[in-house]
């Protein structure tokens, strides 16, 4: 590689980076009533929720297709290992494979939350589209039960899903790469606060 393609590669690099970097702040939250609210006010808020739940009140549930599947995996881990925050993703192999098979791919969320869900627990919905029809399923299933929901979507502003959510973190990027980790960070960002929260308060 010449120092000309050397340069242009390292621009690049840094564009990328750059990128990433800037989308975790500019991440727009919303409320049920579309209404934004800045991430400082949010993080008090599931602080609180979080709390409840660690101390007995229900559960928090993750859900997610592909990339956001892993998320939702990994983060369920994380809040139960590490917060003490009881969560459970709904992608396990049989279940997603027999619920598709007999109701349909759409319902491989909404049915699980029918079956597992009570009222009081917290649904994290992951979809970088926001427009996924089992994850839009899954919220209306939530809601049935009188769960919350916070939602984490992307790519297109107008997508279903930061319509649906008590609270609602909306990246404003068009690459599925730049969602999926800004979602990760973001997620990860809520527990390690929790926790750092949690370890100075005593509570």
């Amino acid at each position: 590689m010449n120092g000309n393609n050397v340069a242009t590669m390292q621009a690049k690099v840094s564009d990328y980076f750059s990128e990433l970097a800037r989308l975790p702040e500019q991440t727009v939250v919303t409320d049920s009533n579309g209404a934004e609210m800045a991430m400082a006010d949010l993080f008090p808020i599931m602080i609180e929720r979080f709390a409840r739940h660690r101390d007995g009140e229900g559960k928090l549930m993750f859900i997610g297709n592909g990339a956001s599947s892993a998320i939702a995996s990994h983060m369920a881990l994380d809040f139960s290992k590490n917060g003490k925050v009881p969560a459970l993703a709904f992608n396990d192999a049989v279940s997603l494979t027999a619920l598709s098979n007999d109701e349909g791919y759409d319902q491989v969320f909404a049915k699980q939350i029918e079956y597992f869900a009570v009222k009081g627990d917290f649904l994290i919905a992951i979809s970088s589209s926001g427009n996924s029809d089992n994850i839009i399923k899954a919220v209306q299933a939530a809601r049935v039960k009188d769960c919350g929901v916070l939602t984490f979507s992307g790519i297109g502003a107008d997508n279903k899903l930061r319509q649906l959510g008590d609270y609602n973190l909306y990246v404003p990027s068009a690459e599925y790469g730049f969602v999926e980790v800004v979602h990760g960070g973001l997620i990860h960002a809520l527990l390690d606060i929790f926790m750092g929260w949690s370890a100075q308060t005593g509570l």
